[in-house]
């Protein structure tokens, strides 16, 4: 081989090496992973997309996660709520549809905020007044530790869906039932 083809040869190989790494780097598992919680109850679908955040040695409530400030509840875009039916959240209605879900964290109680407009990143352009609904639920001790953030869909014996959050050492629930559903 000529010197100036080795040269070359070299500096091409080294090239696609390099890129080759920062691909990996870039492929890598993400911090906050997207998650999907999603559960049908009789004909009544509940799902819920989020970006799962893990605790990472931090302090999450009152310290990454701030008391009375809208939170888009979990990382990245807003969490988002969807339902295939007009529901009753906690026994108050919310008509079917997708929401952003968004909290105010608070000591004992959390707000639940259900907004009309799904597609947001983060809370930053959050408008009160397209809240469908709020609710406030009492928050309690998770029965675990929770790494990383996690909702859980399900239901009870009497078929009403329930949607619980935990993280860290916390958590709160909600119920989800049809409209004609007490």
């Amino acid at each position: 081989m000529k010197p100036i083809y080795f040269t070359q040869f070299l500096f091409t190989a080294i090239l696609f090496l390099g890129l080759s790494f920062s691909a990996q780097a870039q492929t890598g598992k993400p911090k906050s992973p997207p998650v999907t919680a999603s559960h049908t109850v009789a004909d009544l679908t509940i799902d819920i997309n989020y970006n799962a955040p893990s605790v990472r040695g931090r302090k999450v409530w009152g310290t990454l996660v701030p008391n009375g400030k809208v939170w888009r509840t979990g990382a990245n875009s807003a969490t988002t709520f969807s339902v295939n039916k007009d529901v009753l959240i906690n026994g108050e209605a919310l008509a079917a549809g997708k929401y952003a879900l968004f909290t105010i964290p608070g000591d004992g109680e959390w707000t639940i905020i259900f907004n009309k407009e799904a597609n947001q990143w983060g809370a930053y352009s959050y408008d009160s007044g397209e809240d469908a609904l709020r609710i406030t639920t009492k928050t309690g001790q998770a029965p675990e530790f929770t790494e990383q953030m996690t909702f859980k869909v399900g239901d009870n014996d009497e078929n009403i869906g329930v949607v619980s959050f935990l993280w860290e050492n916390l958590q709160t629930s909600f119920s989800v039932s049809t409209a004609n559903q007490k």
